[in-house]
């Protein structure tokens, strides 16, 4: 609301008020908060399967931090990056309840957007075709993950 943290340490550093909620950056703030999880737990996993002789040989070979992070690590750890991101695609796709609660009647993504034309336009069909078509995203990006070899996982 009005009289929050944040509000109140922008007014008191005189920037004035910052309205955080029912904007888009909270919804943002929001969705990574909720979906950061499902990104680093893959990442964890394929980073600690990595033998840390790979990155010692980088370095012995007088690689810099950022050229082994990009010739080893990275390259490495793709397939955690790879399913991190399905993993959060996927469910933030439909995502309903953090936009309707953070963002409002302000923002809308496709989930809030398919709610509301079941519940409030009662227009089924559109809905109906609205959901479709985010199901079939939603396979389709999934298909091209396992296709590209993404079993390793």
């Amino acid at each position: 609301g009005n009289d929050g943290p944040l509000t109140n340490a922008t007014e008191f550093l005189g920037l004035g008020s910052a309205e955080l909620l029912f904007t888009q950056t909270a919804v943002v703030l929001g969705l990574v908060y909720g979906y950061l999880p499902f990104m680093i737990l893959p990442l964890y996993a394929a980073i600690e399967r990595i033998d840390r002789r790979l990155l010692e040989a980088s370095r012995d070979l007088y690689g810099t931090g950022l050229q082994s992070f990009r010739h080893v690590l990275f390259p490495l750890s793709l397939p955690g990056v790879i399913a991190g991101s399905i993993l959060v695609f996927v469910p933030s796709l439909g995502a309903y309840v953090t936009p309707e609660i953070l963002g409002g009647a302000k923002t809308t993504l496709l989930g809030s957007y398919i709610v509301t034309q079941f519940l409030t336009a009662r227009n089924w069909p559109f809905g109906a075709a609205l959901s479709f078509v985010l199901m079939l995203v939603m396979l389709v990006t999934t298909i091209v993950y396992f296709r590209k070899g993404g079993r390793t996982l």
